[in-house]
């Protein structure tokens, strides 16, 4: 029988090692394909339930015999769920640990994706989808968690790029196997092959998933010490800039997958088909910038440096979004080409951003993951009813909120994370919260 992978085994020694051990006082850890793979399909489980089913949106809208501004609120449904349901997971893997909680937020996301396979009214679907949002969110908030306690530093913010083509690559395919899928089938048969994936992400989180938060360092204080620890991490001036920076980009991008199916299927009259290689073009510029700035330019450059081109990308990639719709009247190909350097913007950011956030709290890495993704789902739940409340009559609606998302997101970065000033990398030189930046 097969060697089970563990969660960490000593690593040959590097420059960047050396640099994390000095730091931090302990050496990263080395971890499995086969566990890397499982932590990236868990972060990726919530994408896959967005992104599988917006080639369906216009024939459920058709199926269930209701509006485009309810359908696109199945969308807002999810990422709400996600966002509190993140709010609820971190704490509680601080408290119990990561694996059980994971393990029952799985359970629960299979079930409440077999339920949006089966209902018959458009509200029924949306609370189906906040279900599904509140279970998913254990995925994506846990396997960050996990993450922080592997690694420190630098070691951190390169093994979260890796996640990232693990996580990323599979909303990329998303879209396209959803396109494809509704050749054979209908928007329910999409939610039915959510839900088989969903057992099969559990079954390998069961089998490959240790504990990696010891009972000696789990928080025993309850609602007021999560609460404490809230405020204290907002009040971490560096931590709010990073989390606003990173929440604001995810606005961006969700602005995007909101408006992105009707503007190919119904203003540019593309099919489904087509919107998926669009879908896919510019979840590819996240996910090769986010593997350039994980591998390459992380520990070359400094930390604050990349994030902040990276805002400068989002917001000019912005700003020729809204010019293409209002005055050169640009088609098709030169707002996927945008919308591809916006993605590439926020793949510039979100690594050293996600990375240096959760450094900051290494006492409680599930709640402030929980905070991480809580307010980046949130933004990104407001995102689609912007969008909706323009109308699907042009891309202008879309192109304003990414526009408006992407200045928010450079604002908080410059005011609270002051890029300009003289100072080491801090994923370098392993910065906590209790630094003067604090």
């Amino acid at each position: 029988m097969p060697e089970r992978p563990t969660a960490a085994t000593p690593p040959t020694p590097t420059a960047a090692t050396t640099a994390t051990t000095a730091a931090t006082g302990r050496e990263p850890a080395r971890v499995g394909l086969p566990l890397t793979l499982v932590l990236g399909s868990l972060s990726a489980l919530a994408p896959l339930s967005m992104d599988m089913y917006l080639p369906s949106l216009p024939r459920i809208t058709t199926g269930l015999h209701t509006s485009d501004a309810l359908v696109q609120l199945t969308l807002t449904a999810c990422l709400t769920g996600l966002a509190l349901g993140q709010l609820l997971a971190g704490p509680l893997s601080d408290a119990l640990g990561r694996r059980r909680p994971l393990l029952v937020g799985l359970a629960l996301y299979v079930l409440s994706t077999a339920a949006c396979a089966l209902v018959g009214d458009v509200r029924l679907l949306i609370a189906c989808r906040v279900v599904q949002g509140l279970s998913g969110a254990a995925g994506i908030v846990i396997s960050r968690a996990v993450v922080r306690d592997l690694f420190d530093g630098l070691a951190a913010a390169r093994f979260a790029s890796t996640l990232m083509l693990v996580s990323g690559s599979a909303p990329l395919l998303a879209p396209i196997l959803g396109g494809q899928l509704l050749r054979f089938t209908s928007w329910r048969g999409v939610f039915g092959v959510l839900a088989g994936l969903g057992v099969v992400i559990l079954l390998a989180t069961a089998a490959l998933v240790r504990e990696t938060l010891p009972p000696g360092r789990r928080r025993r204080g309850g609602l007021p010490d999560t609460a404490r620890t809230i405020r204290a991490l907002l009040a971490d001036r560096l931590f709010s800039g990073y989390l606003l920076a990173v929440a604001f980009g995810f606005g961006a991008l969700f602005a995007f997958i909101a408006g992105s199916p009707y503007m190919v299927q119904q203003v540019f009259h593309g099919s489904a088909q087509t919107y998926s290689l669009l879908f896919a073009l510019v979840e590819t510029g996240l996910v090769g910038m986010s593997q350039l700035t994980g591998r390459l330019l992380l520990g070359r450059f400094r930390s604050h440096g990349i994030q902040l081109a990276g805002v400068l990308v989002l917001a000019l990639a912005g700003t020729g979004l809204v010019l293409m719709c209002t005055v050169w009247h640009a088609g098709l190909v030169a707002l996927t080409l945008g919308l591809f350097a916006m993605a590439g913007g926020l793949g510039l950011v979100t690594p050293a951003s996600s990375a240096l956030a959760l450094q900051r709290a290494p006492h409680a890495a599930g709640t402030a993951s929980a905070l991480l993704g809580t307010l980046q789902f949130l933004t990104a739940a407001l995102a689609p009813a912007l969008v909706g409340l323009g109308g699907q009559g042009s891309a202008l609606p879309m192109a304003v909120v990414i526009l408006g998302m992407a200045l928010a997101a450079l604002l908080a970065f410059v005011l609270l994370c002051r890029p300009w000033q003289p100072a080491g990398d801090p994923l370098r030189t392993g910065t906590s919260a209790t630094d003067s930046g604090a």
